[in-house]
């Protein structure tokens, strides 16, 4: 999910975000944030609306609000923001919602403002990261979490001079933090590459691709671009961690920090020897993490060999596939044995069911996911796909129940709850339902007339009737 300018927003969102600003200029408060609210639940990347809902709250609030009003508001907002933490892990979007009905209430909220950010960078909406985090670090302008999120949306929304003066200003705060101290020189090094591009307008509305004539060249330069900046970066950072090294050769967090930054940079061979260190450093059984890291280095050796390929070679086709089957086969045996290894992480076993699932091993996925999803994290994953095995299996009855109950605990209609629906609306199918199977189609199509064949579905339907 991106952010969207008025004009990419549907006719009818824009007329009631137009309501709202009336509303807005003439006061009555409670209804603009009413209509800004419901065009954001629709449309949540309408970064305009966002900035008027805002501008909204705190007009409401400085309204001559009473203590009493603030201290009713204060405490009606706790579910709201326990509800919106809980969203972000797996529901950003339904977060965002919460953390704006506390905001109502208090658009000061440092919780509900860190809440909405993170959900923000992950849907990577990074203006309205900093709209949040920037109200955040002027209410806890020494909070060091929040200036170095505030930092990594400002370079993520390519504010980098920005970025670069609220962490240098951090840095100087906190001189023994080498973390923050890194995270000033990534934006620093970040902003000075920035600088190099080729900008068209001052104001950074426009970019380098604006005075290119070719629109092929355009890409490419800012393909060169992006990797010339992420590997100076990594350099930077690696020559910072190999220095903190030599002090402790067993650093355990400086050693894994060296073989993600070797990843990163695609040198696999110094990958490995770090990750090996790590390993013979590491008391007991590694952190299942660690295992899947070093694993999955073999697979983008396999990888990297594919690219070495040529396309005109009369066997390349061949020899690709050998190379990705060899991949897959790797693939799901170091999955097998981290889930030996490490019996109680569920969500190694979810991940080991997909692949079980992927092969049409159902019987064997069935166990995994009946076991991975009493991981909360997963549990809607788990019993989708529990289903899926089911349908596949031809036991449609049983195929229904784990569906059913992960659209039950489904309180937005995203993708995934698109998905649940129309697997559904396939059993019904198979069971001859036709009307079951038109009501999940027809819950997709109010929402979603384009996803994948639903219209056909529908239109049929009625042309039956």
């Amino acid at each position: 999910m991106s952010e969207k300018k008025g004009i990419e927003v549907d006719k009818s969102l824009r007329e009631l975000y137009a309501k709202g600003k009336l509303a807005y200029e003439r006061n009555n408060l409670d209804y603009a944030v009413t209509l800004f609210q419901s065009v954001l639940r629709k449309e949540p990347g309408f970064y305009d609306c966002r900035e008027a809902l805002r501008a909204t709250q705190f007009k409401k609030h400085t309204g001559g609000t009473s203590f009493f009003r603030k201290v009713l508001g204060s405490a009606g907002s706790s579910p709201q923001l326990a509800k919106a933490q809980i969203a972000l892990r797996s529901q950003p979007v339904e977060a965002l919602d919460f953390a704006e009905s506390v905001l109502n209430g208090d658009p000061n909220s440092v919780a509900a403002h860190k809440v909405l950010a993170s959900a923000a960078m992950k849907l990577e909406m990074f203006r309205t990261a900093v709209l949040s985090l920037e109200i955040a670090y002027k209410n806890a302008s020494k909070d060091k979490e929040i200036g170095m999120k505030f930092g990594e949306a400002l370079i993520a929304a390519e504010q980098t001079a920005k970025a670069e003066k609220i962490l240098k200003d951090l840095a100087a705060e906190y001189p023994q933090d080498q973390d923050l101290y890194q995270a000033y020189k990534n934006a620093s090094a970040k902003h000075t590459m920035r600088e190099g591009r080729y900008d068209t307008a001052e104001s950074g509305e426009g970019s380098y691709r604006d005075s290119l004539r070719n629109k092929d060249e355009a890409v490419r330069l800012e393909q060169e671009q992006r990797q010339v900046k992420t590997d100076d970066v990594a350099e930077l950072l690696i020559q910072d961690q190999l220095s903190r090294l030599e002090a402790n050769p067993d650093h355990i967090k400086v050693l894994q920090k060296l073989a993600e930054l070797y990843t990163q940079k695609n040198d696999l061979e110094k990958a490995g020897v770090f990750y090996k260190r790590l390993l013979d450093c590491t008391e007991g059984t590694p952190d299942s993490t660690i295992q899947k890291a070093v694993d999955d280095l073999k697979l983008r050796a396999i990888d990297q060999q594919i690219n070495t390929l040529d396309p005109d070679d009369a066997d390349y086709e061949s020899c690709k596939e050998s190379l990705n089957s060899q991949k897959h086969s790797i693939a799901f045996e170091n999955c097998r044995v981290r889930c030996e290894r490490y019996p109680n992480d569920l969500a190694i076993k979810f991940e080991l069911g997909v692949m079980h699932y992927e092969r049409a091993e159902y019987k064997e996925a069935i166990k995994l996911f009946q076991k991975s999803q009493a991981n909360p994290h997963i549990r809607i994953r788990a019993l989708h796909y529990l289903g899926r095995c089911f349908l596949q299996r031809g036991i449609f009855d049983l195929a229904i129940r784990p569906i059913q109950n992960a659209i039950n605990e489904k309180e937005v209609f995203d993708e995934q709850r698109k998905d649940l629906a129309y697997d559904l609306a396939l059993i019904y199918e198979k069971m001859n339902k036709p009307e079951e199977a038109i009501e999940q189609f027809k819950q997709i199509y109010e929402v979603d007339i384009d996803y994948k064949d639903v219209s056909e579905k529908v239109d049929d339907y009625y042309a039956n009737l």
